[in-house]
Formats: C-alpha cells, structure tokens, sequence
C-alpha cells in the first residue's frame, strides 16, 4: 500500500522536481494529540531537532535522509519511517531532485491507550527506518487522506494499527513491561501544564500539585507522556504560537501569548524543536496554500 500512495502522488511531484521548484510543507486534517503533514524539500530541510510525540512518515518520492541515533538513515519510496518522542534528528534529501513525504504525528498516551494493557510503557522500535508490512501498512493507512475528517472510530483505525505495530516489533513491550506509575498524579500534572502556558511554572508547583518529589515525577512523566514536564510545556506553548503564526500574528505578540521571555526567546525554542524558524515554517505554509 505504500507504494500506491507514493505512485499517487508522483505528477504532481515530478513538477515539484523541476529546477527552482520552492519547498513547502502542507497541513493536513488533525485531532487532539495528532498532526499531519506532507512535505517536499530540496537539499537541507531541518536542522537538528526535537518532538515530544511519535513521528510516523512515508517517503513518497526521492530519498529522505537523515541522522538519528549516531547513523544516517535513508528512507526510500514505500518505506515507513519511525522517530521516537525526545529523539534528535535531522533532515535533508539524499539525491538532487529532492524528496517529498508525509508524517504524522501522535502523542505518547494515544499510543500508550491503544496499546490498553500492554501500554504501561511505552514501545521503541530501534530502526528508524523499517519495511516491516505491518508497519508500512499502518502508516499508509494514517496517511491515505490527509484531507478526510479525523472522526472517533477513524481515529480508532489509525491508531490501534499503529500501536499493534509498535508492540509486534518491540518484543520488551509485547512482554508488557510494568512499572508503578501514579497515573492521577502524572495526569494533575499534564493538565496543570496544559493550563499555565503563558507564564513559568516552577518544579515545586508541580510537587505540590502531585504530591511526587521532583524527580520522581520528572521520571514517571517521561514514562507516561515520552517527554519531561518541561519539554512538555514548551512543546505546547510551541503548539499555540503555530496557530497564531498561521493567522498572521507578529512574532513579538506571539511570544507574549506564549510564555516566552520575547522575541528570540521564542525563534531559539522554535528553531530547537522544529529545526526552522517561525519566519520560514510561515514562509512554508504560505507557498503550500498558494499553490493550492
């Protein structure tokens, strides 16, 4: 199936391939805790970065190449892609013509609920790169329509296939690795976060707040979300300053809105987690919806 969804899109990325053809990254439909994306890039695309969610792609076209986890990994037409929560990596094309591509990403506890009993932990499958069947299916499937509405039993079919995926190849989580997790407390903590966005919060807050001491929190939330408290935090102010970017807002009063300090507060914490600034992921979007 990945190869028909690759096959699909070729003539219009054959246009794209022509010299002087621009970059852009398109926005397709979401849900709570799911994004999805489709790309193309000449030459380098991102520098090296940070998500705090599963990335799942599919390389439609070209060689998408990148490093992660101390190699380089080179993704061909078909083959399914998988980056876990807190992984650097970068990206850039593999040959000339460049490489266009599709990505969604899902966070942690939405992985960790279809996996139902056997998500106390969270899976990890160590090649980036994979074509296994049952992998590259489920990713096709996630990413057939980007346009079509996420309903609740749609979302259901994308996910528990992704979850099957993960626990199929990570032998560890299909042996449901158990760990005693305050999840009331993990989840106080969360929604705390979700709703202090625009000022700091502080450890002792949070301590407070779940009764954990720090570090046993820090550790059971990375367990339980995939990322820390704070990449958390960031992750979601980053969140809100995209939807503000795509509405045309200035920087400055998006960094206000969104609990950073000002203007380069925000353009370091960007560049950090999507390895582009605010400037040019705008800059993305606006070619995408142009050529539309």
């Amino acid at each position: 199936m990945g190869a028909a969804l690759a096959e699909a899109g070729k003539a219009s990325l054959e246009r794209s391939c022509k010299p002087g053809a621009a970059d852009w990254v398109r926005l397709g439909t979401g849900a709570d805790g799911i994004e999805r994306i489709e790309a193309f890039f000449h030459g380098y695309a991102y520098d090296p970065h940070r998500h705090d969610t599963y990335a799942f792609g599919l390389t439609l076209s070209g060689v998408q190449s990148f490093d992660y986890r101390g190699a380089r990994r080179d993704s061909l037409s078909g083959h399914a892609i998988v980056i876990h929560p807190d992984e650097i990596h970068n990206g850039r094309s593999g040959i000339a013509e460049g490489f266009r591509y599709r990505m969604i990403y899902v966070e942690p506890r939405l992985i960790r609920e279809a996996m139902g009993e056997a998500g106390r932990s969270l899976p990890f499958v160590p090649a980036a790169v994979s074509q296994d069947a049952r992998l590259v299916s489920a990713v096709t499937g996630a990413l057939r329509d980007l346009d079509a509405p996420l309903e609740t039993l749609g979302l259901d079919d994308i996910l528990v296939p992704l979850a099957d995926a993960l626990a199929a190849i990570d032998a560890s989580a299909a042996r449901m690795r158990r760990q005693r997790l305050d999840r009331p407390a993990l989840e106080r903590a969360r929604d705390y976060l979700d709703g202090h966005l625009e000022a700091p919060v502080a450890s002792e807050e949070l301590e407070r707040l779940t009764g954990l001491d720090r570090f046993t929190l820090a550790r059971q939330f990375r367990t339980t979300f995939g990322t820390s408290p704070y990449n958390y935090l960031v992750m979601r102010r980053l969140g809100r300053a995209r939807g503000l970017l795509a509405l045309g807002t200035g920087l400055a009063e998006v960094a206000a809105a969104c609990g950073f300090a000002d203007q380069s507060h925000l353009t370091r914490q960007f560049h950090r987690a999507y390895g582009i600034t605010p400037g040019r992921w705008r800059s993305l979007q606006q070619r995408a919806a142009a050529a539309r």
